[in-house]
């Protein structure tokens, strides 16, 4: 029988030399005629290293697969991050837009809201809607002290509502001798207005009005031969300061 070289005091047989005393032992007790069982454990015992060396692919395989699938969800979550990250800035960029587009609209609005205020508070109109003029600026006679009109006076039943023909502050309101009862209003461009035989004030001084707001109602107080409206435009509230009233209202866009 063949014997292989003895191992060190704390040292086992290498693998060759398991196998090459695995191979003598199987040659002799060939020669022997005897087919022992001693071949076995060799052949077993390379099986198992196989089986360990297979065992440690297995792993390397596995660990190799777990690494690719955890690569695999960080690459997942940071383009999910990404997505998410474009997505809210996209929205807030959508929202910023549409908070700029509602804020223009409400400006747009506030400013065409202002302008139709402003035309409005400075629009004039008629003093009695719908009339017309009965006697002209400047009309000659016995009627009036100063021997002519200083104002126009406007067809009004008795009991017309007058208005106020633009925006401004009363600055007198109550009798006004050959006016009877009448009314003077300091107008916002600086100019005055005078509405005289009124039959009724519904102003006071001090008070604020604006176009097309009451003011009293159509009477023939004072000098008057019957009921009408008597309108002047003036420089001051002193009588004496008048101007044309038809070309005062029709330069302010009236119809007269």
């Amino acid at each position: 029988m063949a014997f292989t070289r003895a191992t060190g005091k704390h040292r086992g047989p290498s693998r060759l030399a398991r196998r090459s005393a695995g191979i003598a032992g199987v040659a002799t007790l060939a020669t022997t005629g005897v087919i022992g069982t001693l071949a076995s454990p060799a052949l077993a015992a390379d099986t198992d290293v196989r089986a360990l060396e297979d065992t440690g692919l297995t792993q390397a395989i596995a660990v190799d697969s777990l690494a690719d699938r955890i690569d695999a969800q960080a690459a997942a979550q940071e383009r999910e991050a990404f997505e998410a990250a474009a997505k809210a800035k996209a929205e807030a960029e959508a929202k910023r837009k549409a908070e700029a587009r509602a804020k223009k609209l409400r400006e747009e609005k506030e400013r065409a809201a202002r302008e139709a205020e402003r035309k409005r508070l400075n629009s004039f109109r008629l003093p009695v809607a719908g009339s017309y003029v009965t006697t002209g600026y400047k009309a000659g006679g016995s009627l009036w002290s100063s021997g002519s009109h200083s104002g126009i006076d406007f067809h009004a039943a008795s009991g017309s509502t007058v208005v106020s023909v633009g925006s401004g502050t009363v600055v007198e309101a109550g009798w006004g001798g050959a006016y009877g009862n009448n009314i003077v209003i300091r107008m916002n461009d600086g100019t005055y207005t005078q509405y005289g035989h009124l039959s009724s004030i519904g102003v006071s001084v001090g008070q604020s009005v604006v176009p097309g707001q009451k003011i009293g109602i159509s009477g023939s107080t004072g000098n008057s031969t019957g009921p009408h409206l008597h309108f002047e435009a003036r420089t001051s509230p002193d009588y004496g300061s008048d101007i044309n009233p038809l070309a005062y209202l029709r330069a302010r866009g009236v119809n007269v």
